[in-house]
């Protein structure tokens, strides 16, 4: 048996209320405990003036394999993922072909087996190739490995299977993960509609069409018992749905990109392709509302919206340029920026939305560092300062908007299943 002991960090552990300076004890594969005692240690980390926490979890990437690996692969995504101080994903079905089949949600395991870096969690199509016709086969799909269902960026319009969905999925106590958008109303649109877009001539993509389906979702969840996740919310209407649904006792939690915290509609002025984002960044008052629905509880989740295009796809006019931005290698200095300098969340608080919430979203075994637990640990230098050039990025893509920001903290050590990874050696 090998012994690991990370000394003197600040362990921060949500899921069981700890925010303590110790020394946390890894034995093999399992968390032991905090200032344990020990015979023999194997390795040591000094973690002084460090937070240790959880392993970091994304409820929302995509790894584009099969089918577009021009954009990444599940070697290249996970290597990224680690490198943001994530331990855990869970990868989205948009691929070719979909996953929509028991096959196609192991293959997605089996490629991250082999590339050797992080846990990738599939996420099943709720319908056949994402056309919002048929169901896929849920039950087969549970059986591959699937954590949860959604159809990544199209929203499932038609309620009737929408409804089945919810129905389905509660027997085998999986959520479904819904992108909220009215398909009418968003049709061509290219940036937030508001001033900015009148302004520039673009069409634009309305609030309301993201609060139409958010209650149309809750709804429908409501009636089947359901578990419902709301993904990449980013308006006032949708935090205001959530919340009155959640003190109706609706089974409902609710994601956020930091993207959509950092970054107004205004920015589209410089028409930059990577601030092209779906759903798409919105005004200021928006932006307000969802940080008060993270203080509130109201949404659950912190999530990368990792979306990576090869540069020939973002190198294009905006309104032909496919929607999205690579997101994880810059998730915790972003959420630093944005809600642990301003005061608007304290580390705990952070952490959670990054560890225990997407794992209860996910329901798997992860997020916490309760003795007995899977040994998946971040490290986090909260002081380290540092510019963000995508060129040196794990992921196969370059197509972030934050270039050239100077930032604080970032991941030194992430460890997964008990393994020690450094990010500067990934």
């Amino acid at each position: 048996m090998s012994t690991l002991v990370i000394r003197g960090g600040r362990i921060i552990d949500p899921a069981q209320a700890i925010d303590e300076t110790g020394d946390l004890i890894v034995r093999d594969d399992r968390i032991v405990g905090i200032d344990q005692p020990v015979n023999s240690v194997d390795q040591e980390i000094d973690a002084t003036g460090q937070i240790v926490s959880p392993g970091l979890i994304d409820t929302h990437v995509s790894f584009r394999e099969p089918g577009f690996e021009e954009d990444e692969t599940t070697e290249t995504g996970t290597a990224a993922a680690l490198a943001g101080g994530f331990t855990s994903v869970a990868c989205m079905p948009d691929t070719f072909p979909t996953v929509d089949n028991r096959g196609a949600a192991e293959f997605i395991t089996l490629q991250a087996d082999r590339a050797g870096h992080c846990h990738v969690f599939p996420l099943g199509a709720v319908t056949r190739n994402l056309d919002g016709e048929e169901l896929a086969e849920i039950g087969q799909l549970v059986e591959g490995g699937a954590v949860g269902f959604t159809d990544a960026k199209r929203p499932v319009a038609n309620a009737e299977i929408m409804w089945r969905a919810l129905e389905y999925t509660r027997m085998f106590d999986r959520p479904v993960l819904s992108h909220p958008q009215v398909p009418e109303l968003v049709a061509r649109g290219v940036m937030h509609e508001g001033f900015y877009s009148t302004l520039l001539g673009l069409k634009g993509i309305p609030a309301i069409a993201e609060r139409i389906m958010a209650s149309r979702d809750l709804a429908l969840a409501e009636r089947t018992g359901g578990r419902l996740h709301l993904m990449c919310i980013s308006t006032e209407g949708s935090i205001d749905e959530i919340r009155r649904a959640k003190d109706r006792g609706v089974s409902v939690t609710a994601e956020v990109t930091p993207h959509h915290l950092a970054l107004t509609d205004d920015l589209l002025q410089s028409f930059d392709s990577n601030l092209k984002v779906d759903p798409p960044l919105r005004s200021a008052d928006h932006v307000a509302a969802l940080i008060e629905g993270l203080k509130d509880g109201t949404i659950d989740v912190i999530c990368s919206d990792h979306q990576p295009y090869a540069n020939e796809k973002k190198d294009r006019e905006l309104d032909l340029v496919p929607f999205g931005i690579v997101g994880l290698e810059t998730v915790l200095p972003i959420c630093i920026k944005t809600l642990i300098e301003p005061g608007h969340l304290s580390w705990s608080e952070l952490i959670a939305k990054l560890t225990s919430g997407p794992a209860a979203v996910l329901g798997i075994d992860r997020g916490t560092l309760v003795p007995g637990s899977v040994a998946d640990i971040t490290i986090i230098d909260p002081t380290a300062e540092w510019t963000i050039n995508p060129d040196g990025f794990r992921s196969k893509s370059r197509n972030s908007p934050f270039v050239g920001w100077n930032v604080r903290g970032r991941p030194t050590t992430v460890i997964v299943d008990g393994q020690v990874r450094t990010v500067a050696d990934l």
